[in-house]
């Protein structure tokens, strides 16, 4: 007999746990490993975005095997390749081996959020997804708490290779969880699969998704930029934080960061405006970063600590694009329509590593920091318009499958 359908999405979640914790580790050992590594901060940002560009380009391949073998095949192949990422970083002994490393966890994660949402979308109606979508996001974001103060100690006691073969530890859990828990028949299909990796692509640049495409390319980059990496030696280097203070610090972002999307899931079901409700997220989490900024010369670390939640609360609104995009995609593609969507997240997150490299060897930390408000408040414009202009064209906003014959 299988388990009730919430339980083996919470099973399938554990994937996505694993992979905030290795994608965000980084953020607590950023000055050791680039001692280790022989290189800059600037450096070390460039190698992580390593991880975010091999997600997106791994993304087409994962949409088109989760609408045709099912969450539960692909998150079990996945991981099993996550996991083998994470003990190669471990072993790392310069910047090319690291890449590498980064590249394969990457390809590893590209599946972890959308295996349970998938799952979750074609196993429930669009009400109960949005808030699914939410325990989702919350679930898996409490892989940031382990690499807050839990990570912090082990990387001062045991160094930084300690934290990536954990986190492979914990990939292998989530491979037994899901290997034992999860039921699930394949959807299949009869289509080719170079026609499914088209309707990926087709997915992406619909005028329908378009909207949720361009705020998903700066929401996830803007996130991981803050807890993966730059919040890190924000508060170590510019504040002068020891680890342990920083671990604090950044555990309270990453537990805004688990409440943030569940409550965002009840907002946008009790209030309904997705678009509303998203606008006003970015911004205000553009706001948050812009006042961190400015309280750089404050020695206050509750006031640090205050202006994280805000940011982290106001960012996880982000959890409302896969709602928005499910409902204007019919269920049988939802696979693919949400696999496109974290093309754009993850694509968006690696030109924005990049980006806040360059933004921190012109003028420091804060200058990547202020390059991640910027780049939120440009990408809610492009969201405000592109909605806009689908609102005016009075399109369907249910799709089907954009290659599909008759």
């Amino acid at each position: 007999m299988s388990l009730p359908i919430g339980a083996q999405i919470l099973a399938l979640t554990m994937g996505h746990v694993f992979s905030n914790a290795v994608r965000t580790l980084p953020a607590v050992s950023a000055d050791v490993l680039s001692r280790d590594l022989g290189i800059g901060t600037e450096t070390l940002s460039a190698i992580t975005g390593a991880f975010p560009l091999a997600f997106a380009l791994a993304m087409i391949p994962v949409g088109v095997a989760l609408d045709r073998w099912g969450s539960r095949l692909v998150a079990m192949v996945l991981l099993s390749i996550a996991a083998t990422g994470a003990v190669l970083a471990g072993f790392a002994t310069g910047p090319l081996s690291m890449v590498v490393a980064q590249s394969i966890i990457g390809i590893g994660c590209s599946g972890m959020m959308m295996a349970p949402m998938a799952f979750a979308a074609r196993s429930m109606p669009v009400a109960q997804f949005g808030i699914w979508a939410g325990i989702v996001q919350a679930t898996g974001n409490s892989g940031m708490l382990l690499t807050a103060s839990p990570l912090a100690w082990l990387v001062d006691y045991s160094g930084w290779r300690a934290g990536f073969f954990a986190c492979a530890v914990l990939a292998a859990l989530a491979f037994c969880a899901v290997a034992i828990l999860v039921r699930e028949r394949p959807p299949g299909g009869g289509r080719k699969l170079m026609d499914d990796a088209k309707a990926v692509v087709g997915f992406g640049f619909s005028p329908a998704l378009m909207p949720a495409m361009a705020l998903a390319f700066v929401s996830f980059g803007a996130m991981l930029g803050m807890r993966g990496l730059w919040g890190g030696p924000w508060l170590m280097e510019v504040k002068g934080f020891s680890r342990i203070e920083t671990g604090n610090l950044l555990l309270l972002l990453a537990a805004s960061l688990v409440i943030g999307p569940f409550l965002a899931g009840l907002v946008g079901r009790a209030v309904g405006r997705l678009v509303l409700l998203l606008a006003t997220g970015h911004l205000l989490a553009a706001g948050f970063i812009v006042l961190l900024v400015l309280a750089g010369g404050v020695d206050a670390p509750w006031l640090d600590g205050l202006l994280l939640v805000g940011y982290g609360l106001s960012i996880t609104y982000q959890v409302s694009l896969f709602a928005l995009v499910q409902g204007r995609v019919t269920p049988d593609v939802a696979g693919r329509a949400l696999s496109a969507m974290n093309v754009f997240f993850f694509g968006g997150a690696a030109v924005m590593q990049a980006m806040m490299g360059l933004a921190a060897l012109w003028g420091g930390v804060a200058a990547a920091l202020l390059f991640i408000a910027a780049a939120l408040v440009l990408g809610v414009v492009a969201f405000l318009l592109l909605e806009r202009r689908f609102v005016a064209s009075g399109r369907a906003p249910a799709l089907p499958d954009p290659v599909a014959k008759g």
